[in-house]
């Protein structure tokens, strides 16, 4: 996809560029690892040990607390895939390295989330049978792709999965009688978070979830345990499904809403389930408008 300046009415394509080494791109993100991905930086080249006989490009952990592995991929002819799930395989076995590491970086009270932890690929492209390879693999995997132009500029995406890759992982996973595996866990956590609540509350959450995701195109809905979380490269909105009212948690410091009702609270040192330190309190099908406006401005610091 080209990238333009406009300048005084007249259109300019940007040229790309390339780092020069795996390792340049490995350093920018690890030191932009937060705003880049919404990723706590843990360690570099951590070894595995001399029995896996590896080292994982940059170790991590989410919003969320899951331990995260991220693997770069500088060369076309590199297949990280594989290369990220032998090392996701050593995170499950490996839990008290991973707690060790979390801890000297983050302190002893750092907690941990074993329920899904991540395998981020970051590379210039991918391809259909890439995509089909993760839709086919029951674990957390993201494929990210990277543009690198002239003037400093970075264009970071979500790798979207082609129609026909789609339409072939969800015939076959009609053929062993389940769904796609995304589709599984969204359908399941959403499911399970609304259990027991009124059928009121339930078109409430249905309202604010289908605005925030008509936010734009790369929304993604992301179940937990506990909430809901909204993010593009990181979060920026967590929505906890409470018996009258919807909790949400924006992630943008209060002091930088525009809030004309006063509707959201600082909530900063406090705590909650989500990521964010501005919350706000949904109640009626009336607000979700406003709440979505407040919403809008913790997506955009995102793009």
């Amino acid at each position: 996809m080209p990238l333009f300046q406009i300048a005084k009415g007249r259109v300019q394509q940007i040229k790309k560029t390339a780092f020069p080494s795996e390792k340049a791109l490995q350093e920018l993100f690890e030191s932009n690892l937060e705003i880049l991905l919404g990723v706590r930086f843990l360690a570099t080249e951590f070894d595995t040990g001399e029995k896996h006989g590896g080292r994982i490009d940059t170790l991590g952990i989410d919003q969320t607390n899951c331990p995260t592995v991220i693997e770069y991929k500088w060369r076309e002819n590199e297949n990280i895939i594989t290369q990220g799930l032998f090392y996701l395989d050593w995170l499950s076995d490996h839990e008290g390295d991973f707690r060790t590491v979390a801890q000297k970086k983050l302190g002893n009270n750092v907690e941990i989330n074993w329920d899904n932890p991540r395998l981020i690929l970051i590379a210039q492209s991918f391809n259909k049978y890439d995509a089909y390879a993760v839709n086919q693999i029951d674990r957390n995997i993201e494929l990210k792709v990277y543009r690198l132009y002239e003037d400093g500029l970075l264009v970071l995406e979500d790798f979207r999965t082609v129609a026909q890759v789609e339409t072939e992982s969800a015939v076959a996973s009609s053929r062993r009688g389940k769904l796609p595996k995304a589709e599984r866990a969204k359908a399941y956590s959403v499911e399970k978070l609304l259990e027991g609540k009124s059928s009121s509350m339930v078109e409430l959450f249905q309202q604010l979830s289908q605005a925030i995701k008509g936010l734009g195109d790369s929304v993604e809905e992301a179940p937990t345990k506990l909430y809901i979380a909204y993010k593009t490269t990181r979060n920026f909105c967590e929505v906890e499904v409470q018996s009258k009212q919807l909790k949400m948690w924006l992630d943008i410091p209060h002091k930088e809403l525009n809030d004309l009702k006063k509707m959201a609270q600082d909530w900063s040192g406090k705590s909650h389930w989500g990521t964010g330190e501005t919350q706000i309190v949904l109640n009626s099908l009336d607000d979700v408008e406003y709440a979505t406006s407040l919403i809008r401005q913790s997506y955009e610091r995102t793009l």
